[in-house]
């Protein structure tokens, strides 16, 4: 099993108030108080297929200018999402799957550059994409995983899982490999010091149903040895390199 990130940006920063505020509110927190940002989205090399969570922005994506200050600025850029993905190795034909946690562009802008590949997505998130084709694969989660209520298994040893929030669609997946859980997330939270602290951001379509999904993915981490791969901050993919296993 080969895993890697496809780096996008990275030097980037938010702050507290954006990461932490989804409940509270961003004056309960202190916008002095900066966590790192990127941005990276995953391969996933089975042997048998190469599979695809989320894509990013489109080439050419004119991303905000740095702005101290600023809620978030993603970073500098590092590569296109479609350069970035050249550099893995991997050709676009060759990917077979493409799970999309949810409908924003920074995790779905790039799915018509993959001529093979079937694209899993929430059928909330489908229909608010007006997504349509025989590639279209609406996710019908059906069994449970572990404490997740609703999942489907799209490959040996991969999940794709209800974890609604965010967006009304938003998934999460989970891989199994060599004893430990490579979970990615999307933006369940935008940093892991957001996991840790239990804190929702601000970016959410159901504050209930994300902080019920928070709750789950930190069940689910504090009893499986868990790898978990951010989309927004650059311990996604250090955590990745290392190995890093979550400790709540």
């Amino acid at each position: 099993m080969i895993i890697k990130a496809i780096r996008m940006f990275d030097g980037g920063f938010m702050n507290q108030p954006f990461a932490f505020g989804g409940e509270e509110g961003r004056d309960a927190f202190d916008d002095q108080i900066i966590y790192r940002s990127s941005l990276q989205n995953f391969l996933i090399d089975t042997g048998d297929e190469v599979i695809l969570i989320d894509t990013g922005f489109k080439t050419g994506y004119a991303a905000p200018a740095k702005k101290y200050g600023a809620p978030l600025y993603m970073g500098d850029k590092v590569a296109d999402y479609m350069k970035a993905f050249a550099a893995t190795g991997y050709q676009p034909e060759q990917v077979t799957k493409i799970l999309i946690t949810h409908k924003h562009p920074d995790h779905s802008d790039c799915i018509g550059e993959f001529p093979n590949a079937k694209i899993y997505i929430a059928p909330e998130d489908a229909d608010a994409m007006k997504l349509e084709g025989d590639n279209i694969v609406r996710a019908e989660y059906g069994q449970p995983y572990h404490n997740f209520p609703n999942a489907m298994q799209v490959a040996e040893g991969l999940w794709f899982i209800e974890a609604k929030g965010h967006t009304k669609g938003n998934s999460i997946a989970i891989l199994e490999d060599d004893g430990l859980y490579y979970m990615f997330h999307g933006d369940v939270t935008y940093c892991d010091a957001a996991l840790k602290a239990n804190k929702l951001s601000i970016v959410f379509e159901d504050v209930a149903a994300a902080r019920e999904t928070l709750d789950r993915v930190r069940d689910f981490i504090k009893q499986n040895p868990t790898v978990y791969l951010s989309t927004h901050c650059p311990e996604g993919y250090e955590n990745l390199e290392m190995k890093r296993v979550m400790k709540l």
